[in-house]
């Protein structure tokens, strides 16, 4: 412990209970089986796996308590410090000290910010009512899941990751709307036949798809909440969830004066512009090796190696973070696997066995692959993850064929 802290002092303090901070003792100790640890947690529970939340929780293929990355018994035997349900709420990179909502201040060797994001919330009148979920947190599920037992119908706001995800979950227990402002679903990362098709199941699926609309205000009368979209639409509905996108958790960064953009800005090595102080998960924009450029992601398997990393280069690995993530998404019998930059502003060229179902999509820019998805094809990352290192000029029609 350096000289001349308190006894609320810590070799190292790892702010955020998420995946990204759970794997960060595991990274710790690996390199260091002594040092003291503090783990800070927004929520009460101890860190979990978000996807569940959207996923199989609703589908029966996991229990609650499935979900927590590690029990009480890790934390105990790697010697970590909890102090959950308390929000940090000031940062002094200055003093090396964090102040947490109870008051009390902790100092630290090394600190990691692995606060993640926080839900995007809808300016528009009505937007806070209360009653509205802004879905993200186990909570949030636990509430969500009470619901559905006694309402018939939800309108989520969102045709995105969660929105989608949680239209797919919900389908069997509520009548379903959904509601987004582009032309197809999941737009950012489906070209627009697989959004129309993917589109299409989910109308044969019961669920009404309201594409090309938004809400423009919400208003409740009793136990009912009334919308109404910029189509002129008015949409009745029990239950209104939002799904309409996160902004990272800068603030605590931005406030102690460390460099923060789209994230919070850190190196190869996960160290912010302060050399004690490092960043990982959903809040972090670092170096993607593989594609030169920087980038933030905000998907579970991205925490997980990233905060492990993260720990090690805090109990003094000086590893450069080079692992490429991945990201999944299953949306009834439509699943995927994805790597690098999917982007549908990119080129694409789809490689379909049976269209819009099973194939390989390839996102290209300057005749490079840049990103690849996997449609009910699995097992076949390490290739695409080397089909983007490569960076080699490429004829779209040669790509016919190499994942399978």
């Amino acid at each position: 412990m350096p000289e001349g802290y308190s006894m609320n002092a810590f070799d190292y303090v790892i702010v955020g209970g998420g995946l990204a901070g759970a794997s960060a003792v595991q990274g710790i100790r690996e390199r260091d089986t002594q040092g003291s640890i503090l783990l800070v947690g927004e929520e009460t529970h101890l860190p979990y796996d978000r996807p569940p939340l959207s996923k199989k929780l609703w589908f029966g293929k996991a229990r609650v308590e499935d979900i927590f990355i590690h029990d009480q018994r890790f934390y105990d035997d790697h010697g970590v410090s909890m102090v959950l349900g308390k929000r940090v709420e000031k940062l002094d990179a200055k003093e090396k000290a964090i102040t947490a909502a109870n008051g009390e201040r902790y100092g630290f060797g090394k600190l990691l910010l692995a606060t993640g994001t926080q839900p995007r919330r809808i300016a528009i009148p009505g937007g806070d009512l209360e009653g509205i979920c802004y879905y993200r947190t186990l909570n949030d599920y636990l509430r969500m899941q009470s619901e559905a037992k006694s309402k018939k119908s939800v309108l989520i706001v969102g045709g995105g990751f969660i929105g989608s995800e949680l239209a797919a979950a919900l389908n069997g227990s509520l009548e379903v709307s959904l509601i987004f402002p582009s032309a197809t679903l999941c737009q950012r990362v489906l070209p627009e036949k697989l959004g129309l098709a993917v589109q299409q199941h989910f109308q044969e699926r019961g669920i009404r798809v309201i594409h090309s609309d938004f809400p423009t205000a919400i208003s409740k009368n009793g136990d009912k909440f009334r919308t109404e979209t910029a189509s002129g639409k008015s949409i009745e509905s029990d239950l209104v969830v939002m799904g309409i996108g996160v902004d990272p958790s800068i603030s605590l960064a931005q406030e102690a004066g460390l460099e923060v953009g789209n994230g919070i800005v850190v190196n190869e090595y996960l160290e912010s512009s302060h050399p004690d102080i490092h960043a990982a998960g959903d809040n972090a924009f670092f170096p993607y090796r593989a594609l030169g450029q920087g980038m933030r992601i905000e998907h579970w398997d991205n925490a997980l190696s990233q905060g492990k990393q993260a720990g090690r280069n805090m109990a003094g690995a000086h590893e450069a973070f080079t692992y490429q993530p991945y990201f999944f998404s299953d949306l009834f019998e439509f699943g995927y696997e994805a790597t690098g930059e999917v982007d549908t502003r990119l080129e694409t060229f789809a490689d379909w066995q049976k269209e819009n179902h099973t194939g390989v999509i390839y996102y290209l820019r300057d005749e490079r692959v840049r990103g690849v998805m996997m449609c009910n094809v699995w097992d076949r990352l390490d290739v695409a993850r080397e089909l983007i290192r490569k960076n080699e000029r490429v004829m779209p029609e040669s790509l016919r064929g190499v994942i399978r």
